[in-house]
Order: structure tokens, then C-alpha cells, then sequence
């Protein structure tokens, strides 16, 4: 699934290609990725044109005219791309936008589970799953007494924690991975037991290592690419996520795969030790 790095790749692409076309036409070739109804959806986006591309966590928010926004969760595969409206349709395309200037912007999803929804620009707070976001992972919005605040409310491990988009926005399963690598914090270490020093690495890693990786254009381990079809270079860069079986770079101790809340989770088990506290608790 693509996570804020990626998400925020996507968005910058993307306006530089589609910010002041107008909509002709849209066409919905699978009703489902539209959130209510997808004749009304396709009928208010006639004649708008889009403004500005913003983006709230994973979700981007494409600002249109006439007071609009469409709302966009690219989910697990996601992807848009903009062509010629004669260019032949591939297989996993389900919603096209068709502009005035004769080009189109496609959305493509080989598992459908995309989904879009049409508000009008300032109800997002509205919307299931933007409404109880947490703050973005930047260093203006992100502030160490809140996050430490919002991680004391949770007895479960730091890792599903960090998953929790209510806690902070933007963070998958890559990325935590890679946080918590880079904090030394064990991924099964309860959220509310952090000491503030491991919440001060933390919340500064995470700033940090996303900033990184919007650098790099996001992280390609299977399919994701951007709104040009490239991909990402982040995963060049990865410590610990898809490394089970190497040496730890810090420490050289082989990185180690479990399961924690159903996810692959990788860590070292020198560097990220859970403590003994932690373990005589359970």
C-alpha cells in the first residue's frame, strides 16, 4: 500500500499534470470505487476544473471548481495516469476523467479497492478516515507533548501504534519498520511504556526518514510507481524492512520477520530489545 511518501510523490506529479484542465466527461467503468452515487459523482464533475492537488495523510484532495473536493485513496494499487483520450484503454482502468484539451486522466487499480468520494472543499473533517487523521509528520504539526500524549492512551505494541492513523499520519508498514529500526525500539514494546527519550528518537525519526523518502520519489518494493509511470528509490535506503535474513548494519546481528497485528514486521534483535520490564510484565 502506498504510504505517505509515496502518496505525496503522486500528488506532486500529478500537478504538474493536470492543475487548471477542465473536465469534459467522466466515465466509471466500476461503480464501486465511487463512494455514493457514481451517475451524480460523474454529473457534478462536468464542466469543473482542477485547481490544486493537496494531500491529508494517504489521501489526496484534488481541489476543484465550483466549491469541490474529490477525495482519493489510492488503497493497495492504486494509480493514476494521464494520456491522450485516444490512447488505447488498458485492462485495470475504471475511472477516466476526459478534458476539454483532449487528454484524460485515468484512474488504474488491478485489485479495486480504491475508492473516491465527491464533498464540497471544507467538509473533509466529514469524511470517514480524514476525520480522525492524526497530525501530519512534520515538525510544524507534529510536536513531541502530543505525540507523547496520544501514545500513552495506548496499551497495545508500538508498532500497531504507529499503524493507527489517528496516532500520526502517513506511517504503513515499511515505514514503521523503519522508524523503529532507526529508534532502536522493539516493534512489540507496549506504546505506553516508551520512555521519553524513545519518544523524542521516534517522533524525530519519524520527521526525518519520511522527509527522506519524498526525496527519494517514495519506495517501489512491488508495483507502486508515480503519476509518470517511474518508480521509487527509496527502498535503496531501507534498514531493516525486506532485509530478514541480513546482517543488521548497525550491529551486524541477522534481521529478524515476525508477525505483529497480522503484519510482516522486521527488526533487529540486539539493537531493538524489549525491556525487561516489558518481558516481566508479561
Amino acid at each position: 500500500m502506498p504510504e505517505l511518501p509515496e502518496v505525496e510523490t503522486v500528488r506532486q506529479g500529478l500537478r504538474g499534470l493536470i492543475l487548471h484542465k477542465t473536465i469534459a466527461n467522466v466515465e466509471i467503468r466500476w461503480g464501486k470505487i465511487i463512494n455514493g452515487d457514481s451517475a451524480q459523482f460523474a454529473n457534478d464533475l462536468v464542466g469543473t476544473t482542477f485547481q490544486e492537488v493537496d494531500r491529508r495523510g494517504k489521501y489526496l484532495l484534488f481541489r476543484l471548481s465550483d466549491n469541490l473536493t474529490l477525495v482519493s485513496h489510492l488503497r493497495m494499487e492504486g494509480k493514476y495516469r494521464v494520456t491522450p483520450q485516444a490512447q488505447p484503454l488498458t485492462k485495470h482502468t475504471h475511472v477516466i476523467f476526459n478534458f476539454t484539451d483532449g487528454t484524460a486522466l485515468r484512474y488504474l487499480d488491478t485489485r479495486k479497492f480504491g475508492r473516491m468520494t465527491l464533498i464540497k472543499t471544507g467538509t473533509e473533517n466529514q469524511v470517514g478516515g480524514l476525520k480522525t487523521l492524526g497530525p501530519e509528520p512534520t515538525a510544524a504539526a507534529f510536536t513531541v507533548a502530543d505525540f507523547t500524549q496520544r501514545l500513552h492512551k495506548h496499551k497495545k505494541a508500538i508498532k500497531p501504534t504507529l499503524l493507527d492513523q489517528n496516532v500520526v499520519a502517513g506511517l504503513g508498514n515499511i515505514y514503521a519498520d523503519e522508524v523503529l529500526w532507526l529508534s532502536e525500539i522493539h516493534p512489540l514494546q507496549p506504546a505506553n511504556t516508551l520512555t521519553a527519550g524513545q519518544i523524542q528518537r521516534l517522533h524525530d525519526n519519524i520527521i526525518t526518514e519520511l522527509a527522506k523518502a519524498i526525496q527519494a520519489k517514495g519506495t517501489t518494493i512491488r508495483s507502486y510507481t508515480d503519476a509518470y509511470g517511474a518508480t521509487g528509490g527509496f527502498q535503496l535506503s531501507l534498514h531493516a524492512y525486506g532485509r530478514e535474513g541480513e546482517p543488521c548494519e548497525r550491529c551486524g546481528v541477522t534481521i529478524e520477520k515476525i508477525k505483529v497485528a497480522q503484519r510482516g514486521t522486521h527488526f533487529c534483535p540486539h539493537c531493538q530489545v524489549l525491556p525487561e520490564s516489558v518481558v516481566n510484565a508479561s
